[in-house]
């Protein structure tokens, strides 16, 4: 199967869809990016009341885009955003739940006008219920999650995840959501509404660990750098850095990986039973051992013996690993202001129709006019309505 081609964009799986993305901040544009990485023709409509951020952020959320500004509380404006909706695909919007239908734009009003539509919104706790008016961030959701009350050492106090996991986890389950009710569309000729949150998005990425409550009635508790039920399974100490092992195959082979064979016939350790009845003394065992060595030779001795291990590297060094470079996980694209900068590609790669990042971010209005004219607009009214051409 090809490598994903960053000098040769492809013609990707959402080619001639059409994507409105409202959104802002982070979960909303992930979406939207995605859906722009697979082809689709994605027009950020810019609240011009709003102050552009750009940076480096902004550049990996809002690249591979279109974009125009229109203020919604204007009666032309939200015109043209009706002309627009009734002939797109898709509409994204990540506005506190009453906004959009305060704004006269919701659901209901747009699907009258385009049946076909699928129309996708993310809130921070759902579009109803007693937290549904609040304004909701990743780390909020983090917290009422759960998710920081099982990260970190053992009885440290919650810490948050180091990336914004309910948001990117809310923007993929959307982004999933949409592609489902386009394909319903093609089964009933209709489309329809579909959301999540950031709270709902966090609690299912909690997975095992809310079952654990839902069905053994177990509150999990911090493990810090171990794994929460699997024993050996963790970061251990090098001699001149750190590992993470998971031996998941014959314990005997990763006893004499490790050089200590004994441990395959040591009563504390011969079955899982009893390796996590005896966690401590197991994980000292395996440190004391690896300490002996390098990272760099645990590495390759433990996978050559069936034995997941790997480094732990800082963001730098795994941009410079050689799995990595061969990935191509990365694009160059221009810069709105001139030169190239690098943004994340979609990390899927298709055999026939290859995802790609064809184009950098732009400014707020750098597609105004042009997409006006595509709206059948004539050059007096597409003056009016975005100014002169710049």
């Amino acid at each position: 199967m090809p490598l994903y081609d960053r000098h040769a964009p492809g013609n990707g799986p959402l080619a001639g869809l059409r994507v409105i993305d409202l959104t802002r901040a982070r979960a909303g544009p992930t979406c939207t990016r995605q859906l722009a990485d697979m082809g689709a023709d994605v027009i950020c409509v810019v609240d011009p009341h709003r102050r552009y951020l750009g940076g480096s952020d902004s550049s990996n959320l809002q690249r591979n885009k279109r974009s125009m500004v229109l203020d919604l509380t204007d009666d032309r404006a939200r015109e043209v955003f009706f002309r627009l909706a009734d002939r797109s695909d898709v509409v994204v919007e990540n506005f506190r739940p009453a906004v959009k239908d305060r704004l006269g734009i919701g659901y209901d009003v747009l699907a009258a006008r385009n049946p076909r539509l699928v129309y996708a919104s993310i809130s921070g706790f759902g579009q109803d219920g007693p937290y549904a008016g609040r304004p909701g961030v990743d780390q909020i959701a983090q917290g009422l999650s759960g998710l920081m009350s099982v990260t970190g050492p053992p009885g440290s106090g919650p810490w948050r995840v180091g990336i914004a996991v309910s948001d990117t986890a809310a923007g993929t389950f959307l982004t999933q959501g949409v592609l489902a009710a386009l394909l319903a569309r093609e089964r009933t000729g209709r489309g329809q509404w579909v959301h999540t949150s950031l709270l709902e998005a966090a609690i299912n990425f909690m997975d095992f660990q809310a079952v654990r409550w839902l069905t053994d009635g177990e509150v999990p508790p911090q493990e810090g750098n171990h794994h929460p039920t699997v024993v050996p399974m963790g970061l251990f100490a090098t001699a001149d850095g750190h590992v993470n092992v998971a031996p998941m195959g014959r314990w005997e082979a990763f006893a004499e990986a490790l050089g200590a064979p004994e441990l395959a016939t040591d009563p504390r350790f011969v079955d899982r039973g009893t390796r996590t009845a005896h966690r401590r003394d197991l994980d000292e065992t395996i440190e004391a051992r690896l300490a002996t060595a390098t990272t760099a030779e645990w590495v390759e001795r433990l996978n050559a013996a069936g034995c997941p291990c790997g480094p732990v590297l800082a963001v730098d060094e795994t941009f410079a690993d050689p799995q990595v470079e061969h990935l191509n996980v990365f694009s160059m694209v221009p810069d709105p202001d001139g030169g190239e900068l690098a943004v994340l590609r979609l990390p899927l790669t298709f055999s026939d129709t290859p995802a790609s990042v064809g184009t950098g971010p732009v400014h707020p209005d750098h597609h105004s006019r042009e997409i006006l004219a595509e709206l059948g607009y004539d050059p007096s009214e597409i003056e009016a309505l975005a100014g002169p051409a710049g």
